[in-house]
């Protein structure tokens, strides 16, 4: 028996031990807790209990430093007050190898389905609403009841994400615990830690919680909110959906951050820069030979100057799809080789450096053509005293919540409630921007005003002196559903990405056939006079990611030659002479964007990208020069 405990010991660490040491959870406990889980055992009811706290009759006399306390507790909810004690006549041994519980999961999901999963899984509404102390009296979930458990459960929503599997499955997943686990209050001197665990024999995920000194019976179960959390201000701006404070006495002034801040992105991406070339002298007749893993490429390149090759070694330009990291030896070993990526791009094509280099252009507020974006891992009190003024205001407060480096809308998240955009940022990097509330819209015949979005290819030649070129074909994306300010997780509605979303209709139409429509609709804003203040929106962005060295710009090696998709939308907006305008607004850049739309209507796209980047010729090319 002893031998078969050890070998389902030494199995549940070879596949939790990584997770558990990360967590804090003491060694101690794994072999409890190993059992625990295979047995399903759920004992916390033989310790602990949950007590109602009553409300205090301001006519009853009442200790005075109580009456403090009571006033601090942060209970989650609007309902009864709760809290969870010690209850076993024996208190609570830390040491106790058996000191560790395990707390089921009431309700798992990823917040895109939260609304649906509360209309249609049958007795969940309830369950959540007792839970979070909103009254629901009626059988079938109705609208109000749902908004309310919507709002509430960012005070008891936890998170965690799986490393493995597809983009789609590395969304972060948000989870309740269940009445006992959610009912855990909130102290800076806790006394147990808690921790997620995904148990992988039964892909389910459980909370762990350990204590962290003895307690004796009477005790209560406290765990920190703001776990690992050290600094003061951020403790509170992190704890604010359970202890709401006055306004936050912070500059909402924005920066753009010291040079080290890019020097550790350079580190942590691991790239390493180029030395200086001399720009390399190709004959003018010269054949290039191409190595692509791109099969874009592959399919559609007939210039009669690029041929292709198998042999990495042997090539003159290297046209990859995954990001290359050792410039310094290309650069030492291979100087005349084109690469197509330059070193530091990433500071265009990741969100929370685009916002940072922005500011360069327009101080701290950022420019014109950039929504307001705060990046939540470090901007976190300027964003909610920000906030907080325009809600003193009276001004439109929605916000859309971004992963840094996720494409296709995954884990992007509409907002007017401050709760979800502190907790969303426990889960993921995340910057937050200013949502457009007030978008130019596309009279669509069979639904109503849309949005829409813009995408425009853009050929970077060089950095430095910078010669940046724009395809002349731009994209078009819509929602299918008209727009208004409601409905923030109506994906249809808010968003244009409807190529990935299964069962969904994806309206296209080409630039060719919009500019007349748009005209027709917006008679006073001709599509050349809306382009021109796009191209300048983009001279403007390249202009400041080029303006400094590197690592705090894109390097301006010699042999880097890019393509870059940027998506924009249009807002209403007031000119400095009080006439009202269309001002583009850069959602993201692209690195190596999909071409396969380009492809099919334009099939000469990629011999075009090409002459530009790498031959310099132009002429019968549709490009159009920006700088």
């Amino acid at each position: 028996m002893a031998g078969e405990g050890e070998e389902a010991l030494a199995a549940f660490v070879a596949l939790h031990g990584a997770a558990l040491r990360a967590s804090g959870v003491p060694a101690l406990y794994w072999e409890s807790l190993s059992r625990k889980l295979r047995g399903e055992v759920f004992d916390a009811g033989d310790y602990f209990g949950i007590m109602q706290v009553e409300e205090v009759d301001e006519e009853e006399e009442v200790d005075e430093e109580m009456e403090e306390q009571f006033k601090k507790k942060p209970n989650p909810g609007n309902g009864p007050c709760f809290k969870v004690i010690v209850t076993n006549e024996n208190g609570l041994q830390a040491s106790n190898p058996n000191s560790v519980f395990l707390v089921d999961h009431a309700w798992t999901f990823r917040a895109a389905h939260a609304r649906q999963q509360l209309r249609h899984v049958p007795g969940l509404l309830h369950r959540m609403a007792g839970l979070m102390g909103i009254p629901f009296h009626g059988e079938v979930p109705d609208e109000g009841s749902i908004q309310q458990v919507l709002q509430e459960m960012w005070k008891y929503n936890q998170t965690y994400q799986l490393s493995q599997g597809t983009a789609e499955e590395k969304v972060p997943v948000w989870y309740i615990m269940d009445e006992f686990g959610s009912r855990i209050q909130h102290s800076d001197q806790p006394s147990f830690a808690a921790a997620p665990l995904f148990y992988v024999p039964q892909q389910i995920a459980y909370t762990i919680l350990w204590p962290l000194r003895d307690l004796e019976t009477g005790d209560e179960v406290t765990r920190d909110y703001a776990h690992g959390e050290t600094d003061r201000l951020i403790r509170k701006c992190v704890l604010l959906p359970w202890v709401p404070s006055e306004e936050l006495d912070v500059s909402c002034f924005t920066p753009e951050p010291p040079d080290e801040h890019y020097q550790a992105i350079l580190a942590e991406n691991k790239e390493k820069l180029p030395i200086a070339i001399n720009p390399p002298v190709y004959a003018k007749d010269k054949v290039f030979k191409v190595f692509t893993d791109i099969q874009q490429v592959l399919n559609n390149l007939t210039h009669p100057r690029f041929v292709f090759t198998d042999n990495e070694g042997e090539a003159d330009i290297l046209y990859n799809f995954s990001h290359f990291k050792d410039y310094r030896k290309l650069s030492e070993e291979r100087p005349e080789v084109m690469v197509n990526q330059f070193p530091c791009e990433n500071l265009l094509t990741v969100k929370d450096c685009l916002a940072s280099i922005a500011r360069r252009a327009g101080g701290p507020d950022g420019p014109r053509w950039l929504p307001r974006t705060f990046n939540l891992q470090t901007e976190l009190p300027q964003f909610i005293s920000y906030f907080q003024q325009r809600d003193r205001r009276g001004e439109d407060n929605h916000w859309i919540c971004k992963p840094w480096n996720l494409a296709r809308s995954l884990d992007t998240h509409i907002t007017n409630n401050l709760n979800s955009i502190i907790r969303h940022r426990e889960s993921s990097p995340k910057v937050v921007c200013k949502y457009i509330e007030e978008p130019v819209l596309f009279e669509r015949e069979d639904v109503g005003a849309v949005k829409f979005d813009v995408r425009y290819v853009v050929l970077l030649r060089s950095a430095r002196p910078l010669r940046l070129y724009s395809y002349d074909v731009f994209w078009l994306r819509f929602s299918n559903r008209a727009f208004s300010l409601d409905d923030l997780d109506d994906y249809e509605k808010h968003f244009t990405v409807m190529n990935y979303a299964p069962g969904v209709t994806l309206k296209q139409v080409h630039c060719e056939d919009f500019i007349p429509l748009f005209e027709k609709q917006y008679p006073e804003y001709p599509w050349t006079m809306v382009q021109a203040s796009i191209f300048k929106a983009f001279a403007e962005l390249f202009q400041v990611a080029s303006s400094k060295p590197a690592p705090l710009g894109i390097c301006d090696y010699p042999s880097s030659r890019a393509i870059y998709a940027i998506d924009l939308m249009l807002k209403w907006d007031t000119s400095r002479d009080g006439k009202r305008i269309m001002q583009p607004q850069i959602l993201e850049v692209n690195f190596n964007p999909d071409c396969d739309r380009a492809c099919q209507y334009h099939p000469t796209f990629f011999n075009d990208v090409f002459s530009t980047l790498f031959l310099d010729e132009t002429d019968n090319c549709h490009v159009t020069c920006i700088v």
